[in-house]
């Protein structure tokens, strides 16, 4: 049996999937973050308490006051949170309340920024992570049947009225064009996703190999191996921008991304590590010589001493093994 997570916070679609998931007796427990942003913030978390007290579920809590509250600051110590849970207590999925609604702003804010298939068809029902999964039972459902869902079994949630604030691109999206559409066109939307989410199977490669945080996989074309290391790196933590992506690109797969993941790359191969710079022995620079091993990810193989594990892997074709 797997142990599962919630994210809840006491909104519409977290409350109605707390009883959702009862509904099938599927086991979690749930886990809660107070930005401590709005009048309602310790009502959210007493309610979350009650619930896991009532349906003998753990909690977690988080108290995370942030100095400048923004989306990515507010997301960044969400899951950093979640992680760590996740990572202590075993968990093997992390389960989120992304539904329909969401999937379709997302859509829009990345159509409004240019954006290819992997980017803009981003929230799929099930997610790989490093150690563990994501799993979004409501990707397909609207927000309009969460809500009946909820007031036909008058389950308590709350509101957040900063959702209303139109200073923010997401709820300008959300109230002047996604949530309009879907009401207007919400099967439509639903067989449009999943179309989309079989070409995108076809599209996106996914193929590479892993040595602990040490990724490498095959030369093929810029634009195919963009979306690699764009994967690849969101693995690692990092949510590249369009200049970073340009950067990487522009250098031909040779530089460092915010001082902390390295890529780099010989003329077969793009390898792709946690950035570290260390002395390295006679002996070391040798190998990765002969191996041809570019400069920029050489210090995190030796520290991690990964050199003969790195010697049979690329001495194989060991890249038609399969996906990661």
């Amino acid at each position: 049996m797997t142990k599962n997570l919630l994210a809840f916070s006491g909104g519409v679609d977290s409350s109605a999937l707390f009883f959702w998931l009862l509904e099938k007796n599927i086991p979690f427990d749930i886990a809660i973050v107070n930005y401590h942003t709005r009048e309602t913030s310790n009502e959210e978390v007493e309610y979350a308490k009650s619930l896991a007290k009532e349906y003998n579920k753990k909690i977690f809590i988080k108290d995370c006051k942030l100095l400048k509250f923004s989306e990515k600051t507010a997301r960044d110590c969400r899951y950093e949170f979640f992680e760590e849970i996740i990572k202590k207590e075993n968990y093997d999925t992390l389960i989120l309340a992304h539904q329909l609604n969401d999937r379709f702003e997302w859509f829009l804010m990345q159509l409004s920024k240019g954006a290819g298939v992997k980017e803009l068809i981003a929230m799929e029902k099930w997610e790989e992570r490093e150690f563990y999964k994501i799993y979004r039972p409501f990707y397909n459902k609207s927000r309009k049947e969460i809500i009946n869902y909820l007031h036909k079994n008058n389950i308590k949630y709350f509101i957040d009225k900063s959702n209303f604030d139109k200073k923010y691109k997401r709820n300008l999206i959300r109230h002047d064009f996604s949530n309009k559409f879907i009401e207007m066109f919400e099967k439509g939307v639903k067989r449009s996703f999943e179309f989309l989410e079989e070409d995108k199977k076809l599209l996106v490669d996914t193929q590479w190999k892993k040595i602990k945080e040490l990724y490498f996989f095959k030369k093929s074309h810029p634009k195919k191996d963009i979306k690699k290391v764009d994967l690849i790196l969101k693995r690692l933590k990092i949510l590249p921008t369009k200049a970073q992506k340009d950067e990487i690109l522009k250098t031909n797969f040779n530089c460092v991304i915010q001082g902390k993941i390295a890529i780099d790359s010989n003329k077969d191969k793009i390898f792709i590590a946690p950035y570290v710079k260390i002395p390295l022995t006679k002996e070391q620079k040798e190998f990765f010589r002969v191996n041809k091993i570019p400069p920029k990810i050489r210090s995190y193989i030796a520290k991690e001493k990964l050199c003969t594990t790195l010697s049979t892997e690329t001495s194989t074709d060991a890249l038609k093994s399969g996906k990661n």
